[in-house]
């Protein structure tokens, strides 16, 4: 499987997200686009999975901006609405997108925040430790898990290309 930068390409993504997503990312696109990166992985040209690379604090999780800097200063970068379709939920293509964005940027930790504990499991056999909890401004709680950068010994492996 392929990583493939749809950073150009971002509206064919956002428009299947559901309502709610698009409505906290599309208004804010634009202020972010410089610094956000948009990668999925594609079957026939029809996208099964995806999510953005964010090089600045997510404008959904501003009220954690003083966290999020802390995150982004350590190198880390933060991963956001990632969704697999529907139509391929169960082929472990979440695990594949995030091994690729790890190998993609070897040199960054990445950190992600989620409302649904259901999702522990998933995060942790991706490579991801719970890290912290916060209460959005609605008084709920999200969590944030983190994982180091991988070994330098590694090397990068090139595994994004643009189409």
């Amino acid at each position: 499987m392929e990583l493939l930068d749809y950073t150009d390409k971002v509206d064919l993504f956002f428009e299947k997200l559901p309502r709610d997503w698009q409505d906290a990312i599309e208004p804010f696109w634009e202020d972010i686009q410089e610094t956000t990166k948009l990668y999925v992985i594609t079957n026939n040209n029809q996208i099964m999975v995806g999510g953005l690379v964010f090089k600045q604090c997510p404008p959904d999780l501003l009220y954690y901006k003083r966290g999020a800097e802390n995150w982004f200063t350590k190198g880390y970068l933060y991963l956001g609405f990632i969704y697999t379709m529907e139509a391929f939920r169960g082929q472990k293509l979440g695990s594949e997108w995030l091994r690729l964005i790890r190998e993609s940027y070897p040199q960054n930790g990445f950190w992600l925040a989620i409302e649904d504990e259901t999702l522990h499991d998933f995060y942790v056999k991706s490579g991801f430790e719970k890290s912290d909890n916060i209460t959005t401004p609605y008084g709920e709680t999200e969590i944030i898990y983190s994982c180091p950068p991988l070994s330098l010994e590694f090397g990068k492996i090139d595994t994004v290309s643009s189409t």
